[in-house]
């Protein structure tokens, strides 16, 4: 998964599913489970899947459309999701570790991190939100022996890169790399990951997320010790060995589970991208061309019809001479077309001139249509959460399936869970912090992203149970869609070339009301600030006593003009404040006096009728 600011002609960004493309009912996987034998181990069966043109069906040829969640930073850490952006990416995190432990110590951390990053716990969780498939991305290197890693180990230390190259042209002439796949490390968390999501009723979608040499310019995500090796790089033999590698992983992968119902498709390689001109390479992606088309072969040499799903150049979404009539492999049967999309507009009738990028919802559609094949969406989010309802309905008028970047992160907003901060993964007491904090129990969960990526409908819910008389936190305003929930004038990123964040104070809450940090007395720790006259925010309350109430509001003016709150139930005023500045973020407690409030549940609404107020709560008396 590409981040932060790399530039690429169209990035992206979608969501959701469900309604009538294909007439057929969509089949939401209530689907009873069958025993099934598989590599010696009892499993729970889900149906194959296969396409059918433009859909992707069961052994029924019902529709399925998946959504799902992504297993990021978990078999390959991304240095932006354990905040560790300094060190870039995993080997420099490992170099790092190097530096004061032997290599025999890093493998045990790594070892303790993969078993409690991600647990049968955490796809658990994912199951009883109602996703109903998992992306796991994972390192080619935990499909090499442990010997084998050790060196590249060496590479990353003494930076002999050739070293590395030349060790691993040995062990493929002796076809000693991937065998013996009960004793590698990547086929046991494979297995692992299927019989816990198959107990879910979850699918699986492999992902080869570092690909061996890199697949691209971004070693954040390739893990890569030179820049798109897997293209260029050659051993003594003159051969593209990286990809002869990747060949043959995937040959070994498709021969242990070509008959495995659980796997819902092949990711072959993510996100390739920069492979072009100005790197030396074709104008008209021809190396993915070729290397696709051989990877297919290898695939369906196994008699393995499994979907495979490829990913366009520019992080996954672009195909010129990608589509179908234009691979050479010998057969384009069961192939689904990715894209992967962040920082977009998810307007629908926004399009790219070019009709093989796809990450816009109508190239995505229209080329779906023209070569009738399945689309899906292998990648998206970072963005706000009205974002993400907006994608994720936009989706379902067009029955695409999507799978939702990340799980978990560390303090993350974006993601389902958030891992607390743990200081520095290059201290002893870092890295236990860091074991600790990221196992299930111990991370907090997001629900306003749960509820935007599931709920993204029209109405507002109750973000916590509020009753009157009570406080009001001024950040707990309702879950739901900027305009329905509360209306902010700056809700979500949709141009990949700027930064401005949705949320200025970046706490909380993903949503586009600026909360930040406060330590003001007898708030949550948070107050709503950087308010724009019209903005406001709706609040679900249990009014339980009728009549006029007398209301304390904490608030701070830093500007140098007064500010005015409206408090409005039914569009109706019933409260105003002013707040006189104080020359300084300083904290005062003002008297508002409502006017008669009815019994019952209510929608209140906090009105900004002139900016500049910093609200922390308002505490609502006993009425009159």
């Amino acid at each position: 998964m590409q981040r932060k600011t790399i530039a690429v002609s169209a990035r992206t960004s979608l969501h959701f599913l469900i309604r009538k493309y294909i007439r057929h009912p969509i089949l939401l996987l209530s689907i009873g489970l069958v025993a099934l034998v598989t590599h010696g181990v009892r499993a729970q069966s889900l149906p194959m899947l296969h396409a059918d043109g433009p859909a992707i069906v069961d052994a029924k040829n019902q529709p399925v459309v998946l959504r799902g969640l992504n297993v990021g930073g978990w078999l390959l850490q991304e240095s932006y999701i354990l905040k560790t952006d300094s060190l870039n990416c995993q080997w420099r995190i490992k170099q790092g570790l190097l530096r004061s432990m032997p290599d025999a110590a890093m493998e045990e951390f790594y070892q303790q991190y993969r078993a409690g990053f991600v647990t049968k716990e955490d796809i658990d969780f994912i199951a009883n939100q109602g996703f109903n498939c998992v992306r796991l991305p994972f390192h080619y290197d935990l499909f090499l022996t442990r010997e084998q890693r050790q060196a590249r180990t060496k590479a990353l230390t003494s930076g002999n890169t050739d070293a590395y190259v030349a060790a691993l042209s040995k062990w493929y002439d002796a076809n000693q790399l991937f065998v013996q796949p009960d004793k590698l490390d990547g086929v046991k968390l494979i297995d692992d990951v299927l019989k816990w999501c198959a107990a879910n009723k979850l699918y699986v979608i492999l992902d080869l997320h570092a690909a061996p040499g890199g697949q691209g310019t971004d070693r954040n995500i390739n893990d890569n010790f030179k820049s798109l090796d897997l293209w260029k790089r050659t051993d003594a033999k003159g051969r593209h060995l990286y990809q002869d590698m990747t060949v043959r992983l995937w040959q070994q992968l498709a021969a242990r589970y070509k008959n495995d119902p659980r796997v819902a498709m092949y990711d072959l390689i993510n996100e390739p991208h920069n492979v072009n001109a100005a790197n030396g390479l074709s104008t008209d992606n021809a190396e993915l061309n070729a290397l696709y088309s051989r990877l297919i072969d290898a695939v369906r040499s196994q008699n393995d019809q499994h979907l495979i799903l490829l990913e366009g150049n520019g992080y996954g979404n672009e195909y010129t001479n990608l589509t179908p009539d234009r691979l050479k492999s010998k057969s384009t049967r069961n192939l689904v077309y990715n894209a992967h999309r962040y920082w977009c507009t998810n307007d629908p009738q926004a399009s790219d001139p070019n009709p093989n990028q796809i990450n816009l919802i109508h190239n995505l559609v229209a080329f779906r249509d023209q070569h009738k094949v399945p689309v899906w969406v292998g990648e998206t989010g970072e963005n706000s959460n009205d974002w993400f309802a907006t994608a994720v309905q936009e989706l379902n008028n067009q029955n695409i399936g999507w799978c939702h970047w990340t799980l978990k992160r560390v303090e993350g907003a974006t993601s389902l869970l958030s891992v607390k901060e743990y200081g520095s993964i290059l201290t002893p007491e870092g890295r236990a912090a860091l074991l600790r904090n990221s196992r299930f129990r111990e991370c907090s969960q997001n629900k306003d992203v749960v509820a935007a990526l599931l709920q993204p409908g029209s109405k507002s819910l109750a973000f916590k149970k509020i009753t009157l008389p009570g406080t009001i936190q001024a950040v707990d305003y309702d879950l739901g869609r900027n305009g329905v929930a509360y209306s902010d004038t700056y809700a979500g990123r949709v141009d990949f070339t700027k930064h401005t964040p949705w949320n200025e104070g970046g706490g909380y809450r993903n949503d586009g009301v600026d909360i930040q940090k406060v330590t003001d007395t007898g708030s949550n720790s948070y107050a709503v600030g950087h308010t724009e006259a019209g903005e406001w925010l709706h609040y679900t309350v249990s009014i339980s006593k009728p009549g006029a109430y007398k209301v304390q509001v904490r608030v701070a003016n830093a500007t140098a003009a007064p500010a005015k709150l409206l408090l409005k139930l039914n569009q109706q005023v019933v409260g105003t404040l002013v707040v006189a500045p104080t020359g300084a973020a300083t904290w005062q407690t003002l008297p508002m006096t409502t006017a008669a409030l009815p019994a019952g549940t209510h929608t209140l609404q906090l009105y900004i009728e002139q900016p500049g107020a910093l609200i922390s709560w308002l505490k609502f008396g006993e009425p009159k």
